[in-house]
């Protein structure tokens, strides 16, 4: 494990986005612990060729809302366009250097170069007088899972949670078909609207896969959902899968919309560093209550193998009986029917 002891986090890239701990260690339900947002200040602007802007919108064509969510090195608000009422997301992201410059090129190339419905849509990209970044994306009206999971205050019943898996493994089948690895898979990132869709978001740490042997061995993004081998690729990465590590982010996924808290630690328990890096590298899977099915305990051990060689691929866990044995329009009714009331709430 020297291997661990001696990697550095690089500034801005990691988050330790904790669920279900209060900063004070109380009993509040999904506290976020992570470096703080990047200042949205005036800064020198991407080239050109590396973020082609959108002649369709301007910054003053759209008013502000509210404040949807504060991300690494920028803001999502929910704004209206003045002329036709409709509704949009818009996220800021502000390039500090180099490394920030690369990243939001590279989400603006991803989402560019994805038409999927099951990844979130971008409208076009706006310039700022301040030399930001603004992305104009659909504004999805349930949130996401995290905050749904926080207003609904119960755990999601296992005939939902099939269909949520079922979403988000289309999504990644999407992705990964286009040698996109989205490496901060979460409950946070997974956006919903009223009609029960899912769809993946935030590209801000993924990576696009060049070449087949393209290492993505990399602290960036939230560490309580990274793989074992993005920790110790030496101890949990032979016949390394880049792929492998959405994966294991999924399987946590759906085991917290499962149990209610994040799975890899008691509720109550306020983690560091540490304590994350020993239970994802270390721990076992906690137990599943004893009215889990066992095709959802199958399913879940097929998404935690720690070897990340022994993982099922997209691919097997879509045709796994978890995911294809159980009646689709049926699970997806219910989706609905929990998220109606919280549609409601956030988009008004």
């Amino acid at each position: 494990m020297a291997v661990i002891r001696e990697r550095r986090l690089p500034k801005g890239n990691l988050t330790l986005d904790l669920p279900g701990q209060d900063p004070t260690g109380g009993p509040d339900c999904r506290q976020r612990f992570s470096f703080p947002p990047l200042p949205l200040q005036p800064v020198a602007t991407l080239p050109a060729a590396a973020i082609p802007t959108s002649g369709e919108h301007r910054l003053s064509d759209f008013e502000k809302i509210k404040v949807l969510g504060h991300g690494n090195g920028g803001t999502v608000y929910q704004v209206r366009h003045r002329r036709t009422g409709s509704v949009y997301a818009l996220k800021t992201l502000t390039a500090d250097d180099s490394l920030r410059r690369r990243q939001i090129a590279r989400e603006v190339e991803i989402l560019r170069s994805t038409d999927s419905s099951t990844v979130i849509h971008c409208h076009g990209v706006i310039p700022t007088p301040s030399g930001d970044t603004a992305l104009l994306l659909e504004f999805m009206d349930a949130g996401s899972l995290e905050s749904l999971l926080n207003r609904r205050g119960l755990p999601f019943p296992e005939l939902a949670i099939a269909g949520i898996a079922r979403q988000v493994l289309l999504g990644l089948s999407h992705l990964h078909s286009r040698q996109i690895v989205h490496r901060d898979i979460k409950p946070g990132n997974l956006l919903v609207n009223a009609a029960g869709e899912i769809k993946i978001a935030d590209f801000g740490v993924s990576k696009i896969m060049r070449r087949s042997l393209d290492p993505c061995v990399s602290y960036v993004g939230t560490c309580a959902y990274m793989s074992p081998e993005r920790f110790d690729p030496d101890s949990y990465g032979g016949n390394y899968d880049a792929y492998a590590a959405d994966v294991w982010s999924l399987g946590l996924t759906v085991l917290e919309l499962h149990l209610g808290h994040f799975p890899l630690l008691p509720p109550g328990q306020r983690p560091d560093w540490a304590t994350l890096m020993c239970a994802i590298c270390f721990g076992e899977p906690p137990e599943l209550p004893e009215t889990a099915s066992s095709d959802f305990r199958d399913f879940i051990r097929r998404c935690l193998q720690k070897e990340s060689s022994k993982r099922w691929s997209v691919a097997q866990l879509l045709a796994h009986p978890f995911i294809a044995g159980r009646d689709k329009e049926e699970s997806d009714l219910l989706f609905r029917e929990i998220i109606s009331p919280v549609a409601v709430a956030v988009g008004s």
